[in-house]
């Protein structure tokens, strides 16, 4: 297969997903190669005198012959840019390191728990051959002006949000289902521009689009609310009376995920996770039609789920413009999804998920299936990490 196209991880005893994405980022490669030093990382040195016969692929065995939890990142020691890493290596364990090494100056950088970085030697592998290439550390002050943007951009959502759902509201307390159906998906697709994923609102997302997934009534529980019980009772022929309870209990909850908002700390390293959960998000209880209680609309959603992503790309933009050449081909398939799914918009009518022809529903679950897998790298690209 290919050679890896960008920065290869090697988390050793964490969970399958996390394997996948390291093979996303290794390109999958395999075969060849040479095997080469052993590095030990102890207390106090990073892998001594090491060598490699030149360029091409080599993999180096990792010994985490410390007492403490380790990190090794090969990188390149003129601007700390990683080629390749292994994370959570427990004492007394091994993990192999492989990549394609290309000509120029290496060594490797050993972090252990409470202690400063080591660096090993310097190694020069001679000649003008390319290799994988090296990603320059993100850090929290790089992601920090990223989170005060994102932050204002859901400040600026939850006021339009709050007067769509008081809207909504007013409708149903007047009777007014007919209209209350035509105010509950733009104020949901509000909702969801705003990316609320990996628990960016906290406890909120569970009150304001909770599923009836878990609950022991189901659809009739008292415990779900929010916008998919609005969904569900408008599209079931419940009456105003039904809906008045529930319909307010949405609007006091966007009320209160509006007045916390401007003291919710938002964790870093989520910045960059966001842009591919949203999505992911979006493919598994969206465009499988899980969502759908009623209006027929999961499409919609996950039209308004790529606008959140992408806002977030745009901020994270001068970050990864940089450091991701994959970058591209991410706003490429993106824009091909929107573009499938905005052809099954008729009118402000959109086709329901079971009521696509086969080839359509093919077609958008395959793009969304490759922006996926090209948004993939991000996360670990914006992973915040220790400055020295």
């Amino acid at each position: 297969m290919s050679s890896p196209r960008f920065l290869h991880i090697t988390r050793p005893g964490l969970a399958g997903g996390v394997l996948a994405l390291a093979a996303v980022l290794a390109g999958c490669s395999s075969g060849g190669g040479t095997q080469a030093a052993v590095i030990s990382v102890t207390t106090g040195s990073c892998g001594g005198p090491w060598h490699v016969p030149g360029p091409g692929y080599h993999t180096f065995t990792i010994s985490n012959a410390s007492s403490e939890a380790a990190e090794v990142n090969l990188i390149n020691p003129a601007n700390d840019a990683i080629y390749a890493e292994v994370e959570a290596m427990g004492p007394g364990t091994t993990a192999p390191m492989r990549l394609d090494v290309g000509s120029g100056t290496y060594a490797f950088q050993c972090l252990l728990e409470d202690t400063d970085a080591e660096v090993g030697p310097h190694v020069r592998v001679a000649g003008h051959v390319r290799g994988s290439p090296g990603v320059v550390p993100v850090t929290n002050q790089d992601l920090i002006p990223v989170s005060k943007e994102y932050h204002a951009y859901v400040t600026t959502g939850l006021v339009t949000l709050a007067s769509q759902v008081k809207a909504l509201d007013a409708d149903v307390k007047a009777g007014q289902l007919a209209q209350a159906r035509a105010a509950w998906l733009p104020a949901h697709l509000t909702y969801e521009r705003l990316g609320a994923a990996y628990d960016s609102f906290g406890n909120y997302d569970g009150l304001i689009d909770t599923r009836a997934d878990g609950f022991a009534g189901g659809v009739n529980d008292p415990q779900f609310t929010g916008f998919y019980r609005v969904e569900y009772g408008l599209w079931h022929g419940q009456t105003a009376a039904q809906l008045t309870g529930p319909a307010n209990q949405l609007v006091s909850n966007v009320l209160a995920l509006q007045a916390a908002w401007p003291t919710m700390e938002q964790d870093l390293l989520d910045l960059g996770l966001r842009t591919h959960e949203i999505l992911e998000n979006a493919l598994e209880f969206q465009l499988s039609d899980h969502d759908d209680y009623g209006s027929g609309t999961t499409l919609a959603t996950t039209a308004a789920n790529i606008t959140g992503t992408e806002e977030l790309l745009t901020l994270l933009h001068p970050i990864l413009v940089t450091r991701y050449p994959g970058l591209p081909a991410v706003y490429q398939w993106l824009g091909r999804l929107q573009a499938l799914l905005t052809a099954q918009d008729h009118d402000g009518t959109w086709t329901p998920v079971p009521q696509l022809p086969s080839y359509a529903r093919e077609q958008i679950d395959a793009a969304a299936s490759q922006a996926l897998q090209e948004l993939a790298p991000i996360a670990v690209i914006t992973e915040p990490r220790r400055t020295f």
